[in-house]
């Protein structure tokens, strides 16, 4: 047995009439399509229902599911006690599923902490579960949290849900929960952005036509500016679809709150193996990536040939007798940028010269990139083909009498308080302000908020 039907449903508290206290009215069309997963779900009788949520226990670089045999919650936190879960959950399919994980070393198990029975702080369980228990309660439950992985990893990790329920043969369902945008209107709880109300129609779209390979394909910066909390877990979702083809129906999708509720419905026809969608979006990126790479100029192509070297040999790149002299000539600071499917994946380098020049610069900062930023695990080999670097050479610093001779867009900054000491790139998404510009640089230093510090600016030079 398999995956017999996938959902992408929202986790709104105020869905539950219990919490609404009528409120819940106002997105009836929400409702109703709920009403009709759960009974869609009842009508299938799974073993099992494997349910992703952004509020179950989350990392950064790793997936965690629950690990006990049984669970409970209340939904307290949103003055409904009443309304309680006590769950099985099929802990022969979570060990199964890690088994998978180690065996391919991806980064995914019940380690992490996610070790209570009470999962009450998880509303993007309980909302599905609220609705799926009014007519079907003989399932064993998976729950798994997201992470602040690639799409593309969320994807996979799909894949080797899929294998292990084939592997077990469980008759299983799948519940992609989240919702969408979370800024589509001025009087909504979140305010309204542009970005908001663009993304759930593309969403949607993306959904409506189960492309999921466009799905992998969203800028996840774009996601974060349209505060989406479910793109991540249909993603997942897509990669335990992998290969089947679909019947596909749009339920619903509304705003009405401010945020965006979508509910879709897959239902498995049978087997489609050209919808090997993650092995093609990552033959394009490759592609992409390898085309850009070929058109790098000489500070970019000597960074990404440091940073290769570096991950391949352990050791720094010996430089080039033949480096082109503008290298050779310059002495600046400089960052080097390493992205991966356009996620940072490390980012180290100097504020001045340390180097007899700038190709010295650029080789030892790609090395430190690559391998010795702290936020991240070193880049393995395997992921050499799917990594995009930039350089940034800095200008000489310029000492600032106040911020007004700041520009987030033109200039960087620089700021120092004793013996403490942050920066700031310039043109960063998301830091559109000289308050927001000089609030993270001081909180990257440790400095506090209040504290005056002395204003430096300067300009980089970006090469890619």
């Amino acid at each position: 047995m398999s995956i017999i039907a996938g959902f992408v449903v929202p986790h709104a508290p105020i869905l539950v009439s219990e919490v609404g206290k009528g409120e819940e009215h106002k997105v009836q069309k929400t409702v109703d399509s709920y009403l009709q997963v759960a009974k869609d779900i009842a009508s299938i009788k799974p073993d099992t229902i494997i349910i992703s949520s952004p509020h179950a226990e989350c990392y950064s670089d790793y997936f965690s599911f629950c690990g006990k045999d049984k669970g409970h919650a209340t939904l307290t936190n949103f003055q409904a006690p009443q309304c309680h879960f006590d769950v099985d959950y099929d802990t022969e399919l979570t060990s199964e599923i890690a088994h998978l994980a180690s065996s391919q070393e991806f980064p995914a198990g019940t380690l992490g902490g996610n070790d209570s029975t009470d999962f009450t702080m998880d509303h993007g369980s309980m909302v599905p579960l609220y609705f799926i228990n009014q007519f079907y309660k003989a399932y064993k439950l998976v729950r798994v949290g997201i992470s602040g992985l690639s799409y593309s990893q969320h994807y996979q990790l799909g894949l080797l849900i899929q294998k292990a329920i084939e592997k077990l043969g469980r008759r299983a369902v799948y519940v992609a929960s989240g919702d969408l945008s979370h800024c589509q209107k001025k009087d909504g709880p979140y305010g309204y952005k542009e970005v908001g109300p663009k993304y759930d129609q593309s969403i949607m779209n993306t959904l409506k036509s189960a492309d999921f390979k466009g799905l992998l394909e969203y800028d996840p910066e774009l996601v974060d500016e349209a505060e989406v909390c479910g793109h991540s877990s249909f993603a997942i979702m897509a990669g335990a679809l992998d290969q089947r083809d679909l019947e596909v129906k749009v339920l619903s999708h509304e705003d009405t709150f401010g945020i965006g509720y979508g509910i879709v419905k897959y239902y498995v026809r049978g087997i489609d193996e050209k919808r090997n969608l993650v092995d093609q979006y990552k033959t394009d990126l490759v592609k992409k990536i390898e085309a850009k790479h070929r058109k790098a100029d000489p500070f970019a192509a000597l960074a990404i040939k440091a940073v290769n070297y570096y991950v391949t040999n352990q050791k720094p790149m010996p430089l080039d007798e033949n480096i082109e002299k503008e290298l050779l000539n310059q002495k600046a600071g400089v960052f080097v940028s390493i992205h991966e499917e356009q996620r940072l994946r490390g980012c180290i380098g100097t504020i001045m010269p340390t180097k007899a020049n700038v190709a010295l610069e650029i080789i030892s900062n790609s090395a430190s990139a690559s391998s010795f930023d702290s936020r991240f695990d070193p880049i393995k080999s395997k992921e050499l083909p799917y990594i995009d670097i930039s350089v940034d050479v800095l200008s000489p610093f310029e000492k600032i009498s106040s911020k007004e001779m700041l520009n987030p867009k033109k200039y960087g900054v620089f700021v120092k308080k004793d013996n403490s000491q942050g920066i700031l790139l310039p043109d960063l998404e998301g830091v559109d302000t000289v308050d927001e510009q000089i609030s993270i640089a001081k909180r990257k230093a440790g400095i506090p908020q209040k504290e005056a510090v002395e204003l430096y600016r300067f300009t980089t030079t970006r090469h890619v």
